[in-house]
């Protein structure tokens, strides 16, 4: 299975460090970010769930539940939450999917179907489990990245993007570098008059760009 944006994610059970959940009940009526690692105790991904540690505050305040995946059993994510705290300075909370014989990676297209894991592998071997997915709360893949090993993910990027997915609910588009409170973009199938009648005032840039005031 090759997943493509707007895709309904693969409905599995999985094991995690929290015990077994079930993706399609997990995500519920949330949005979620899936964020995928090649292994515990590595030093970018350390980073990144300390990271991802520290915006709780942020996700919940969107309805936005979190899941980390690493090819690894229960017990090396348990050990590994601790130094993820002292690096990051706040604890994971979110569960971290055990997914130590691939179904997920292979489920989510991080892995070719056939791709096997050597005898102590090192996490060059899993390099491409590297992924972030955003889910809307109907199952669907909103948004997919995927990172070498030698670059952290930037957290503060995924956030204002699910910012973007959330805000383009709204019938409307974001223009690069946009953050929340900036005006928007009226897509090009929407008529002056109808994204007036919508929006309110409509800025008319260029014949096929408009914006207006977000909408709250």
């Amino acid at each position: 299975m090759v997943l493509r944006i707007n895709d309904t994610i693969p409905d599995l059970t999985v094991t995690t460090d929290q015990g077994k959940l079930n993706l399609h009940n997990w995500v519920g009526d949330s949005w979620a970010i899936i964020f995928s690692h090649p292994k515990d105790f590595t030093p970018v991904c350390t980073t990144e769930f300390g990271a991802v540690a520290r915006l709780a505050k942020e996700w919940e305040a969107r309805n936005t539940k979190v899941l980390g995946i690493s090819v690894d059993g229960v017990e090396d994510h348990k050990k590994w939450k601790g130094d993820i705290e002292a690096v990051g300075g706040a604890r994971p909370e979110f569960a971290i999917v055990a997914d130590d014989d691939l179904e997920m990676a292979k489920a989510f297209d991080m892995l070719p179907a056939e791709y096997v894991m050597p005898d102590g592998r090192t996490p060059a071997d899993s390099a491409t489990v590297r992924s972030v997915f955003i889910i809307g709360p109907d199952k669907q893949v909103k948004l997919m990245m995927t990172y070498p090993m030698s670059v952290g993910r930037n957290f503060s990027e995924i956030l204002r993007a699910l910012d973007g997915l959330q805000m383009s609910a709204n019938g409307v588009a974001t223009p690069a570098d946009w953050q929340v409170g900036q005006d928007v973009i009226v897509p090009p199938a929407v008529s002056t008059e109808d994204a007036q009648t919508k929006f309110g005032v409509v800025n008319t840039i260029l014949p096929y760009l408009r914006t207006v005031h977000a909408p709250r």
